[in-house]
């Protein structure tokens, strides 16, 4: 079992900044990738950035030069940093990590979520 804890949430006025942050904890061999989703009221959820062991990190064009993925291996850690926030931001956030657990088989965990919220 593989466990993601995520924290940073919460409410901004518009070009505000917040940081979210997720640790994945349990039966971690490996993990491939790390990232974030978000889902609007009424709408599917959606990328907002992922980011492969190695591999090129990839943005939603609506968040490309506002927000910043980042990973501490060491921590089995992952980040965004969300900056010039919109309404439009508003959502849940949630984390996801893809990998490979302790018994050889593969994972593909979601945390619980994380509101953000950005005021007009």
């Amino acid at each position: 079992q593989v466990q993601l804890v995520e924290s940073g949430g919460g409410l901004v006025q518009a070009g505000g900044s917040l940081r979210l942050s997720c640790a994945a904890s349990g039966s971690i061999f490996s993990i491939n990738t790390m990232g974030w989703y978000r889902q609007a009221p009424g709408k599917q959820r959606e990328l907002v950035a992922i980011m492969p062991s190695g591999g090129t990190t990839n943005y939603s064009d609506s968040v490309k030069g506002r927000f910043t993925i980042s990973r501490d291996n060491a921590k089995n850690t992952v980040y965004l940093q969300m900056n010039s926030l919109k309404p439009e931001d508003t959502a849940v956030y949630y984390c996801n990590a893809k990998g490979i657990n302790d018994y050889g088989d593969e994972y593909d965990y979601w945390g619980q979520g994380t509101q953000v919220t950005v005021s007009s």
